[in-house]
């Protein structure tokens, strides 16, 4: 069996100002409508560490202790989806694994998340998305932020809004 991430055939993989390849619309794509569909192996946090050389920047965190990763290089291209951080996002999470479109999008535009959408880990990075409404730095605990919170609703993975609506 090959693990594959869905694409939807309105995209294509582009170069990126934000990172070497990013997903753009070839199509308009409507407001709600599914872009990608992730795949991968789930494997724990232990077996993330462990296999970080293979799995790259290609996880996604589903749970607290579980992730959505290739096992192998092979594995890795048909499961990496492209779709890159930025603060001003245009897609947003149905599920753990399904990214939608939060708005409409014209034929053209990189389709992004913010990664604070499914991310909660000790991580960090400088974001490369120029938005006037730029973090600078993100990091694996974003979610937590009250006006990212109201800015995506139900657009967090499921098990971050377990989380946040836990908290309220």
């Amino acid at each position: 069996m090959v693990l594959k991430s869905y694409r939807s055939p309105k995209t294509e993989i582009r170069e990126s100002s934000i990172n070497e390849k990013g997903l753009f619309a070839k199509a308009f794509i409507a407001k709600d409508e599914i872009v990608v569909v992730r795949s991968g192996h789930i494997i724990n946090d232990e077996e993330l560490r462990r296999k970080r050389d293979v799995v790259g920047d290609a996880d996604l965190q589903i749970s607290d202790v579980f992730y959505l990763a290739p096992l192998s290089r092979e594995e890795f291209k048909n499961i990496m989806t492209f779709v890159n951080h930025s603060c001003e996002p245009n897609l947003g999470i149905m599920g753990n694994c399904i990214f939608v479109a939060m708005r409409d999008i014209n034929i053209g535009e990189e389709l992004y998340l913010d990664y604070a959408m499914f991310d909660n880990n000790d991580t960090s990075f400088v974001c490369n998305c120029a938005n006037p409404t730029c973090r600078k730095t993100i990091t694996g605990r974003d979610w937590k932020r009250k006006e990212l919170q109201k800015k995506y609703g139900f657009y967090f993975s499921s098990y971050l809004l377990r989380k946040i609506n836990k908290n309220k």
